[in-house]
């Protein structure tokens, strides 16, 4: 059935740039009421000027439970009760495993992880109550593969994927559901300098497109694009020497992708701290 989103209330974790703006842009011209949570409130600001129908800015940042709760009261009084969460925060370092900084380690399983952990279990139970709701999170194909040069950032999203699909069961029957988002490659500050594989780039509005779409006639999974689910499905059925052999071919080796670049060095420089905002962006100055 395919479900109308014209008045329902809807709010974006890391909404202000990237992938998160083109989610509140389709959502809006859908006709949700959205609600941009980011850290960086000028720049939710500006995006909500920017877009056309209902889009409003709160300040948000994931990593705090206090500031999540605030941002969800505030969008309550401003718009009312939610009816979708879409989990887009999320931020990444690439590199050797061994040479990952203690701090991108902490902030990528804050952010990631516990950001979207903390997302559920403060938004689900009022769902559960109305009987109604749909949380989507965005994850990535990393979800499922473990690219070499993200390992951190693989077992973040191994981890959403593992959590999403536990709290389903326990809401099952109650009326919300949940969905996990799992894009390749996307052109945002993320990714800048990583290689994509045997999968072309993706834009941040292919995500978006998923998003709204997931929306309209809810699934619990969703790759983007559609035939890594299938493929990833079936090469898992092979004997490991095969698979291994075909997933070197897929999946990009980003530890020399990135190997002697700077073109990560300024996202990178935000990710290792946790007062700087990294989210998910596309630098309008680049």
């Amino acid at each position: 059935m395919t479900r109308t989103l014209t008045g329902r209330i809807v709010a974006v974790t890391g909404g202000a740039q990237g992938i998160g703006r083109e989610i509140a842009a389709q959502l809006a011209a859908a006709g949700a009421w959205v609600a941009i949570g980011d850290r960086d409130v000028a720049a939710a600001r500006a995006t909500s000027h920017a877009l056309r129908g209902r889009v409003e800015a709160f300040s948000l940042d994931v990593t705090d439970t206090a500031s999540f709760q605030q941002f969800l009261a505030e969008v309550t009084d401003v718009l009312g009760p939610l009816d979708v969460l879409v989990n887009n925060a999320g931020v990444m370092w690439v590199g050797a495993f061994d040479t990952e900084p203690e701090a991108a380690t902490e902030r990528m399983l804050a952010v990631n992880l516990h950001g979207v952990i903390r997302g559920v279990r403060l938004v689900a139970p009022g769902m559960r109550a109305r009987g109604s709701g749909h949380i989507v999170t965005v994850a990535s194909a990393a979800s499922k593969l473990s690219p070499p040069g993200e390992s951190t950032y693989a077992a973040t999203k191994h981890g959403v994927l593992g959590y999403l699909t536990g709290v389903r069961e326990e809401l099952r029957g109650a009326g919300v559901h949940l969905s996990v988002i799992m894009p390749g490659v996307v052109d945002t500050d993320l990714a800048a300098g990583t290689a994509t594989g045997a999968a072309a780039q993706l834009q941040p509005g292919d995500v978006a497109a998923a998003v709204v779409k997931v929306l309209h006639r809810p699934r619990f999974e969703v790759t983007v694009p559609g035939y890594l689910d299938p493929l990833i499905r079936l090469v898992a059925l092979l004997p490991r020497p095969l698979r291994d052999r075909i997933l070197r071919a897929m999946v990009p080796d980003q530890v020399e992708a990135v190997r002697g670049s700077t073109t990560r060095d300024r996202y990178q420089a935000r990710a290792l701290t946790s007062t700087i905002d990294f989210t998910d962006r596309k630098d309008t100055d680049r």
